[in-house]
């Protein structure tokens, strides 16, 4: 724990990382109070669970149409103004969900709840990197979500208790959603950025483009399955403990928090001690923990009753470490693996595929479970662990490439040496 406190202060030491920490965790809590919910609402207001599903499916998949739009308007040096646009984005649809009744305020309130959730990881991704800069970037990365997923848990068992009030209370947590994304806005908005850390655009020849983004399109493909991880706690489960067994909706919530708890309590721990390893080995690792979970999930719901729920509480632990592992090193490895002038065209690909792969799992998980457990649990394991592989044997650094040292404080005597040691990397002239 001493080394998450050391890094969480190095985060909000950097010029802008206080303003970013408190608009992180400011955004998140309360976007928490009404996430694990958002089913439900679409569902007191006349939607069925099905049709709900699909109208979040489609706002997730209108949000891809502009996730290419901010890796350009990333590379053409945006920091600040990427990240501030996904926050408004958002709270315009959450205020769209809170004032506009029925069905087509929450059609519309999703679409645009989709854009800003398909820009966000890239352009806060972009905007950390360039606060933090390249020596301490994997740890401000980690500690950045560490606060939101701090920020989710607080806000999801807030939610959780006044929800207990009454459906009528999901109207005015849409409001609070709202209300915290803008302030986020507002404090981004102010972020202080140091210039020397924002690449000049570069226009390179196509051909140095295409080999500069091909290792990242062959990592953005193998990441697909992966990304089924985000909504297994949200949709997988709850129904697996709902329905199949028969477990109250304490199980869910619960879960939920557990798994949020972990993430807070171990994401930076875990991310410092495996500095040393290669993000491309992490990731690897990640896949076979993620894939291991699915199947014990499968194997508690075969076991049913209070003994299969137990399981499916125990496996929350593997899970919650696979996506420890996931999300530390699918974002670094997409930075280290790109030119400097394209990382935010690399994160949009990133996200393209995370995206994707977000905005048809409520869809395709609902739709499989219908059919059974077993078409959802062993697909998914097999397709992560073809992730896995993929990602072990094809993602490869270009010859005479160096990684950038483990992570620093900013006042270790080896900051500035590991800085050189990234500046001479292979995508830099000599």
């Amino acid at each position: 724990m001493t080394t998450t406190r050391t890094t969480l202060r190095e985060l909000v030491r950097i010029p802008g990382g206080r303003r970013y920490a408190l608009s992180a965790t400011v955004e998140a809590a309360t976007s928490g109070l009404l996430r694990p919910f958002i089913v439900i609402y679409a569902v007191l207001i006349g939607l069925s669970a099905p049709q709900a599903g699909l109208t979040l499916t489609l706002g997730m998949l209108a949000g891809l149409g502009a996730v290419p739009l901010a890796g350009r308007w990333i590379d053409r040096g945006a920091r600040r103004a990427p990240a501030v646009a996904a926050l408004l984005v958002r709270a315009v649809g959450s205020l769209l969900l809170a004032l506009v009744p029925g069905i087509a305020g929450f059609a519309v309130g999703a679409v645009l709840i989709g854009v800003g959730t398909q820009i966000a990881p890239p352009t806060n991704s972009a905007l950390v990197a360039a606060l933090a800069g390249p020596v301490q970037r994997t740890a401000a990365l980690a500690a950045g979500r560490s606060l939101r997923n701090a920020g989710l848990g607080a806000g999801a068992l807030l939610g959780t208790v006044l929800v207990a009030s009454g459906p009528q209370v999901l109207r005015w947590l849409a409001l609070a959603t709202a209300l915290g994304c803008a302030f986020g806005a507002a404090v981004i908005a102010r972020v202080p950025l140091p210039h020397h850390e924002v690449p000049a655009p570069v226009a390179a020849p196509r051909e140095a483009r295409g080999a500069g983004l091909r290792a990242v399109s062959i990592l953005a493909l193998a990441g697909i399955p992966y990304a089924f991880y985000a909504d297994i706690l949200e949709i997988a489960v709850p129904l697996l403990l709902v329905r199949d067994l028969h477990a109250s909706l304490a199980w869910s919530s619960g879960i939920f928090v557990a798994n949020t708890v972990m993430v807070i309590a171990l994401q930076l721990v875990v991310v410092v001690r495996l500095a040393k390893w290669p993000h491309r080995t992490v990731l690897f690792w990640s896949g076979v923990v993620l894939a291991a979970s699915y199947l014990g999930f499968w194997l508690g719901g075969a076991i049913g009753g209070g003994p299969g729920t137990v399981l499916v509480a125990l496996v929350v632990v593997p899970y919650t470490l696979g996506e420890i592992l996931y999300t530390g090193s699918g974002v670094p490895l997409v930075i280290e693996s790109a030119p400097p002038h394209l990382v935010g065209r690399a994160l949009a690909r990133w996200q393209l595929s995370y995206g994707l792969a977000r905005a048809v799992d409520p869809v395709v998980i609902t739709g499989l479970l219908s059919l059974g457990a077993a078409a959802l649990w062993p697909p998914l394991a097999a397709a992560t662990l073809l992730g896995a592989a993929t990602v072990r044997l094809s993602i490869r650094r270009p010859r005479g490439s160096r990684r950038p040292r483990s992570y620093q404080p900013a006042s270790s005597p080896l900051a500035g040496r590991a800085d050189r040691v990234h500046d001479r990397g292979p995508w830099t002239s000599a």
